[in-house]
């Protein structure tokens, strides 16, 4: 019976049922050491008989084994992973060491491992049951709490019991299940259930030091009964110590109390808990110890014994034999282990004893410590990586090496999303390294966790510092790193960076025929665009662009920024291509962690060209995995796109908050500030509240980001401004424009151009620049922008008292503004419509039945429609075939649809 604990159970038993009736989820037990989270695991799986039930622990020992925890966790099962969709699968397989594969996406395990959860579900509700979490290893974790992020339609319970003072396992999506100190009438009872007869001071005494914990109880109460029955007396620390301390105070007085030869054997013990017996007793043995010295602790209730295992009864215990012991015991005891443990599937084990018993430089043991990080980088365990690395090179002897050794682990702590470790080992490299390359590596790195923490513009500016000295001894390193620096420049609106950054590209000597070459040519264009020459700009970057398409340039920040170059010159199609196809390949990699950064400026592309259901689906996946991975820039970044196209929809309310979330860091993240004010913009063009509308686009047409696709906002100021009444507003921004669309030569391009005439025409001529604006749109696939400027016309037309071509043109603007969704435009079509005498009524999603679906509703049906299976879908967007089966579920009804097979129909037909 567990005592003083009503509500915990209750909350226990909540998900335990949400689980049985088909809603996962998820719940985080954190408490001190002792307070019982055992014991409510313990009643968990006891309550559960109708369920499955997976059942792991942490083990200390193995925190630096990549995956070992998961491999614990599901090894009675690893023949059902061949169930899973083929890459994720491979990426379990890599991650248990079946195979010797190349390394898996850290995400693509977490997906493969909801997967699993979902495929074991699939026989009755799961029960999954972590204990001691905060000594499961960093890649096991990760995968873990992955999962149980996205446990939304699974009948699987997930429960993770964790220590307080423990700070490696986080889980900030999760509920938290807080459990505190029993009252002190359960207290009394638990220590009334071990002890029966005690005085009243003893009692009152044991419950006050016990401070609540059960463990404590127990213990103090095993104490008192030892020591009375050996004569001794008992007693606690006279000075008051947090209960932990307290109760391995306790453990270490009774370990004391052993033979030493027992003390020496637990010592070996607790330096590798998954050693099996014969392993500790042939260790003990090379120290002249044997078996039967393990007894007294046996006898004393310390550890358990079987044929083949040895196990504390607490992991207190094992922390009290261990932080107890003599400095001279302990590397004796890993010496003795790293030499009874032979045969390569010991290898990391054994590196890992050597290290701890070694107490100066040791390059032979470093080297064995890099060939850990090179089997951990195998397996896709980059925070095994980070650790192996990092202690190699405390053992190095070697600056060089040294410095080797901390850039690398900075390499794979960033990648592991530890970003102060990440900057702290990038330091302490460029502090030792003499090596120009490692030096420049070091800084990229800390530039890289200087984008995150501190803004692009710091990013940026890191880069080029550390790029500098290498341009020409490393060409090929410095034109990645100064790729990134303008990549980052362009995001910060830092025209000097960018200049500098360009002016170091012309200098690098790339071999003939070099993939890079193209690169360069596009960093040059972005810094000629800045410097006015708009035509040399424009090839440049074309250049890049034409070189990724081409399959010629495969790097993802290479291909991410040549998809803004893309929507820069013009060619947005180009730029939804490529982007695409990106995405599509960090899908298939497993990278989920890049998904969101080729999303952004898909989603933008999709925006500019009038695909805003589509734009709609992107950034909502894009904003769900950055929230779900703690990328908070990116989702400060992102928000800025439904910013946007919240105004389009009329949507006030959210317009302005999405917005204002990106302008308060605007200072940071000016460009994606610019669309975030231009969505501003438009809402109150929307509303006809003109000279608001002017203020906001003339700081974005006059900003920093002006040069970048923003630009695209100066029809929408002219707009204004001549609605307005303000006629030299108008005309301030339109040359740049004009500028522009000579030079990239799109129809769409100028489309915008003609129709800002038009509106800044007087008399007559308004009606040539429309017609020829309409005509250069007819096949443009740009819905938005035509039926802008079929709205535009329209109006024209009726103050020209032409009513019957006035209504042609706003029934066609009408139709295409319902069709996007884009309902403050649409408002504005109808109100013209019934000044002419026509009732039209809204009718929003005759057109495109889709539009009913939620974002992700609507990418799950479309992808069902191109005749993908439910795991194929669930494999693609890193859910579970449950989940993709309920959004279909959910799709169905709205659509009017009962079978699969009318999806397809339904799609062909659905607005772009």
């Amino acid at each position: 019976m567990i005592l003083g604990r009503t509500e915990e159970l209750a909350r226990l038993d909540r998900l335990l049922a949400d689980a049985r009736a088909g809603g996962g989820g998820a719940l985080v037990i954190r408490g001190e050491a002792g307070i019982g989270k055992s014991a409510l695991l313990d009643r968990i799986a006891a309550s559960a008989r109708d369920m499955s039930v997976l059942r792991g622990v942490g083990i200390e020992s193995e925190i630096e084994v990549p995956f070992a925890g998961l491999h614990l966790l599901f090894h009675p099962y690893v023949d059902r992973v061949e169930a899973l969709p083929g890459p994720q699968a491979a990426a379990l397989r890599t991650a248990f060491g079946l195979t010797a594969a190349g390394a898996g996406e850290r995400f693509l395990v977490g997906a493969a491992t909801l997967s699993l959860l979902s495929e074991l579900a699939g026989d009755r509700p799961l029960v999954c049951i972590v204990d001691d979490a905060q000594w499961f290893d960093r890649a096991s974790a990760d995968a873990l709490l992955f999962a149980a992020r996205r446990l939304r339609r699974e009948p699987v319970a997930m429960f993770f019991a964790v220590r307080d003072e423990a700070g490696r396992f986080t889980a900030p999506s999760l509920e938290v299940l807080a459990l505190s100190a029993l009252d002190r009438a359960s207290a009394g009872s638990l220590l009334d259930q071990r002890a029966k007869v005690l005085a009243p001071a003893t009692r009152a005494r044991i419950v006050a030091e016990a401070g609540g914990n059960p463990l404590a109880i127990l213990e103090f109460a095993a104490a008192l009964t030892d020591r009375r029955a050996s004569g001794r007396p008992w007693s606690t620390p006279v000075e008051p110590l947090p209960v932990t301390e307290q109760v391995q105070e306790a453990f270490r007085s009774r370990i004391g109390d052993l033979p030493e030869a027992t003390q020496r054997l637990l010592v070996l013990a607790a330096a590798d808990d998954t050693a099996e017996l014969a392993v500790v007793v042939r260790a003990g043995e090379r120290l002249g110890l044997s078996a039967a010295d393990l007894e007294p602790a046996e006898s004393a209730r310390l550890v358990q014994l079987t044929a083949e295992s040895i196990s504390f009864r607490h992991p207190l215990i094992r922390s009290a034999a261990y932080r107890g012991a003599a400095r001279g015991w302990l590397v004796a005891a890993h010496r003795a282990l790293a030499e009874t443990l032979d045969g390569d599937a010991s290898a990391d084990r054994r590196a890992w004893h050597r290290a701890a018993a070694t107490t100066g430089p040791d390059e032979a043991v470093a080297a064995e410590l890099e060939g850990v990080a090179r089997r951990a980088a195998q397996r896709g365990g980059s925070a095994a990586v980070a650790a192996a690395l990092d202690r190699a090179a405390t053992l190095s002897s070697d600056p060089g090496r040294k410095a080797r050794r901390l850039v690398g682990a900075a390499r794979a702590a960033y990648d592991a999303g530890w970003l102060d470790r990440a900057a702290v080992f990038s330091a302490a490299g460029v502090d030792l390294a003499t090596d120009r390359s490692t030096r420049a590596e070091a800084a990229w790195i800390q530039a890289q966790v200087a984008y995150e923490r501190d803004s692009p513009a710091a990013a940026a500016a890191l880069m080029v510092r550390g790029a500098a000295p290498i341009v020409a001894s490393h060409p090929e390193q410095a034109v990645s790193i100064l790729t990134d620096a303008v990549g980052c420049a362009k995001d910060a609106c830092a025209p000097d960076v960018i200049r500098e950054s360009a002016d170091l590209l012309g200098t690098v000597a790339l071999e003939t025929g070099s993939p890079l070459r193209p690169v360069v040519a596009g960093m040059i264009g972005l810094r000629n665009l800045l410097d006015g020459s708009t035509k040399d700009a424009v090839a440049g970057m074309r250049a890049m662009v034409t070189a990724v398409r081409c399959g010629q340039i495969t790097g993802f920040v290479e291909r991410v920024l040549a998809g803004y170059l893309a929507l820069i010159v013009g060619d947005d199609e180009a730029a939804t291509e490529e982007l695409e196809a990106l995405a599509a390949d960090t899908r298939r990699q497993g990278a989920l962690g890049w998904l969101p950064y080729a999303q952004e400026p898909l989603a933008v592309s999709l925006l500019l060209r009038g695909r805003f259901r589509d734009a709609e689906t992107v950034v909502a996946e894009a904003l769900d995995v950055s929230t779900d991975l703690g990328q908070d820039t990116q989702t400060t970044i992102l928000t800025a796109i439904p910013a946007w196209l919240a105004a389009i929809a009329g949507d006030a309310v959210a317009c302005e908050a999405m917005a204002g979330r990106t302008l308060r860091a605007a200072s940071r993240h000016p460009t994606n500030a610019a669309l975030a004010t231009w969505a501003l913009g438009l809402l109150d063009l929307g509303r006809g509240r003109f000279d608001a509308a002017s203020r906001h686009l003339d700081a974005v047409c006059a900003g920093p980001a002006r040069h970048d696709f923003p630009l695209r906002a100066v029809p929408d100021q002219v707009e204004a401004a001549v609605r307005g009444g303000d006629s030299a507003r108008a005309a301030r921004f339109l040359p740049e424009l004009r500028v522009w669309a000579e030079h990239v030569g799109r129809p769409h391009a100028a489309a915008l151009v003609r129709r800002c005439d038009a509106l800044c025409a007087v008399g007559g001529e308004a009606e040539a620049h429309y017609d020829a604006a309409l005509a250069l749109l007819s096949d443009a696939g740009r819905p938005y922008d035509h039926a802008r400027t079929a709205l535009l016309f329209g109006e024209w037309l009726r103050r020209q008292r032409r009513r019957s071509e006035a209504h042609t043109h706003l029934a066609a603007a009408l139709s295409g503004f319902e069709s996007l969704g884009a309902e403050a435009w649409a408002a504005r079509a109808r109100s013209e419509l019934t000044a002419l005498g026509d009732r039209p009524v809204a009718r929003p999603h005759d057109r495109d039945p889709l539009a009913r679906l939620t974002p992700q509703e609507r990418q799950v049906v479309l992808l069902a429609a191109a005749g993908l299976s439910n795991r194929d879908i669930a494999a693609r967007l890193f859910l579970s075939p449950r989940t993709i089966g309920y959004h279909l579920y959910r799709a169905y009804p709205k659509l009017g649809v009962t079978r699969r097979t009318e999806l397809a129909d339904l799609a062909a037909r659905a607005t772009p």
